[in-house]
């Protein structure tokens, strides 16, 4: 209960905030931060992702003639495959997975409570591929429970789990593998996903997303040293780190964020590897989009609920940078929705010229600068990521609309998930549900 008053009073000091500085200064330093921060953070993110590029990435050999990597030990690799309702996919899914080029793999699908026909699947699927073993739930557990229930059943130190829609490349677990092999202190690795869903504008502009906003994020994050969340769809753990922390929390709404925290907070590594790649299914509605942002939203604000009071120690220096982006990030959303309130209320009555705001939009050369730094941004993505994927130029060309896409959805899922999750009384299982897996593949 001493959280939920301690939430609820910084949910208030994160809303009065914006208003309290247009009050002591101007709206104008309001807007200013409202108009910089999206063009500082994307300066950072080019600025990293260069840096990894120039000093690890470009060394690396890549291509189809390119040599599998090699383990040393060849130590065995677990594939978990939890699974719900993926009765369309989980044949390609696990087909995939068995097609490894490391050929020391076993793979095991967990089919959490299906209601569809994913045990008949799996149960044929096991029956032409010995490698593959099938784990039944007899209900709807949560992807928590899924991977803690796989990870029981797994013979390997090293686990590779992926979503039950999700295509690994050829080398993917063995890229996956090899950072845990190398560094000790490594407990997880994420992948690189990439998308095949683009048959509409919503599923085109996140195949730019990925590559010029999250790729370049992932990538200037390892280079500070923390990584805010793994990729859920395509991430590989060592198991001693899981068994430390004691593995996934079945209350938290985002597995991936909740874990890549409790890690971390243990003095773990996670490592970024763009070699390993998934190629994934996502939403191509606005409504599926909306619905997959907000349950990110509010996993961010369960992590921030659930460690806000030890980061700080003094112990957990290094998840500060982490800690102050998730902040800044959460202040600018209401930063923004207080301006908004501000310039209406300006029609309405007569406020303090400290508090009026005359626009909601970047002045001219404000905004010539944040279009500069967006394509920037696109370059730097398309230099580094054309190597992984090809004609990923014409996809890119649809992102020059995904800047707008990207924040606005960041300021209202944060506006929707950051109450609901300070305000809410406890935590129950979070369990799955059947997501958008959009319309056209590649």
């Amino acid at each position: 209960m001493t959280d939920r008053i301690i939430a609820f009073l910084i949910l208030c000091l994160v809303f009065s905030i914006p208003l309290g500085v247009a009050a002591i200064f101007t709206g104008e330093v309001m807007l200013n931060f409202v108009f910089f921060w999206p063009l500082f953070m994307s300066a950072l993110w080019i600025t990293g992702g260069l840096y990894f590029w120039f000093y690890r990435e470009r060394k690396w050999k890549w291509g189809d003639d390119a040599p599998p990597p090699e383990l040393p030990g060849n130590p065995l690799i677990s594939i978990l495959i939890p699974c719900y309702n993926e009765g369309l996919n989980a044949r390609e899914t696990v087909e995939a997975a068995l097609a490894q080029r490391y050929a020391n793999t076993e793979v095991i699908a967990i089919n959490d409570g299906s209601k569809d026909n994913t045990a008949d699947v799996l149960n044929q699927l096991a029956e032409e591929y010995p490698r593959l073993r099938v784990i039944h739930l007899a209900e709807n557990q949560g992807k928590a429970v899924a991977l803690k229930t796989g990870a029981a059943a797994a013979r390997s130190e090293y686990l590779v789990c992926i979503d039950g829609d999700a295509l690994l490349d050829r080398d993917t677990a063995a890229y996956m593998v090899a950072p845990l092999l190398q560094h000790p202190r490594v407990g997880a690795v994420t992948g690189n996903p990439r998308i095949r869903t683009r048959s509409t504008l919503v599923g085109r502009v996140q195949v730019g997303e990925f590559s010029s906003i999250i790729g370049l994020i992932k990538r200037t994050q390892r280079i500070y040293g923390q990584v805010f969340t793994v990729s859920g769809v395509i991430v590989a753990f060592r198991r001693r780190a899981l068994a430390e922390v004691g593995y996934w929390s079945p209350d938290m709404i985002t597995e991936d964020i909740d874990i890549s925290w409790k890690l971390q907070l243990r003095h773990w590594s996670i490592f970024f590897e763009p070699r390993a790649l998934c190629w994934i299914l996502m939403p191509e509605t606005m409504k599926g989009l909306w619905k997959q942002r907000l349950r990110w939203a509010q996993g961010g604000a369960e992590v921030f609920l659930v460690n806000m009071r030890r980061l700080w120690s003094w112990e957990y220096r290094r998840m500060w940078p982490l800690f102050a982006e998730f902040c800044l990030s959460t202040t600018w959303a209401f930063a923004y929705a207080a301006s908004i309130v501000l310039f209406v209320l300006g029609f309405i009555f007569p406020l303090p010229d400290s508090l009026l705001i005359q626009r909601l939009f970047p002045p001219e050369f404000t905004g010539l600068i944040l279009a500069v730094v967006c394509l920037l941004q696109f370059m730097v993505s398309l230099l580094i990521e054309r190597r992984y994927e090809k004609n990923i130029g014409t996809s890119l060309f649809w992102v020059i609309w995904f800047p707008v896409v990207y924040w606005m959805l960041s300021l209202f899922t944060t506006l929707v998930a950051f109450p609901k999750v300070m305000l809410k009384r406890q935590r129950a299982r979070a369990r799955w549900v059947s997501p958008d897996r959009g319309i056209g593949r590649i």
